[in-house]
């Protein structure tokens, strides 16, 4: 278990902690700025993770199949608050959730043939776009609903291609499956 993949394993358990700063309500103000603070410094951790891992070379197979469940599970449960809180359209989490959900099964798949494989660079990109969105979700700053606005869209139109992308780069893999 070394740092990369702890630091992994403490995005996961960020998770409980974010969602209950979210959606626990106590009339204080401030209580969004405590979630905003566990989402960041949680996403924060993926952007270390990764870059850890190839300086170090520590990238094993469990953090190329966990850093990207780790984001799944942190973004998908900030994604579902926030249409909870009504900050996001329902057909927008189904989307992003409904890729998430694809990806991760076509990797457990390829998991069980014994091909692990690393996220692409359209998925990082995605990746970016999502944790920037629900940043300004959970914000909710007035005077930056347009640019917000802005982002979300490109975020799921992000989600599109990179799902797309996906599958384009793994072509050759998902003919192989019977």
């Amino acid at each position: 278990m070394n740092l990369p993949n702890k630091l992994t394993l403490t995005r996961i358990v960020m998770i409980p902690f974010f969602v209950t700063a979210m959606l626990i309500n106590t009339g204080w103000e401030g209580q969004k700025w405590v979630a905003l603070v566990i989402f960041v410094l949680s996403s924060l951790t993926d952007f270390a993770d990764g870059r850890i891992a190839r300086a170090r070379g520590l990238v094993t197979n469990f953090g190329k199949l966990m850093d990207p469940l780790a984001d799944k599970l942190l973004v998908s449960s900030a994604l579902i608050c926030l249409c909870g809180l009504q900050k996001l359209e329902a057909w927008i989490v189904i989307v992003i959730i409904a890729r998430e959900f694809i990806i991760s099964g076509f990797r457990l798949v390829a998991a069980d043939a014994g091909v692990v494989i690393a996220a692409g660079m359209w998925g990082k990109v995605k990746t970016v776009f999502q944790m920037t969105m629900v940043i300004l979700l959970i914000a909710d700053i007035p005077v930056l609903h347009v640019f917000t606005r802005i982002i979300v869209y490109i975020a799921t139109a992000l989600t599109i291609v990179s799902l797309i992308e996906y599958f384009i780069r793994n072509r050759k893999l998902i003919s192989d499956f019977k």
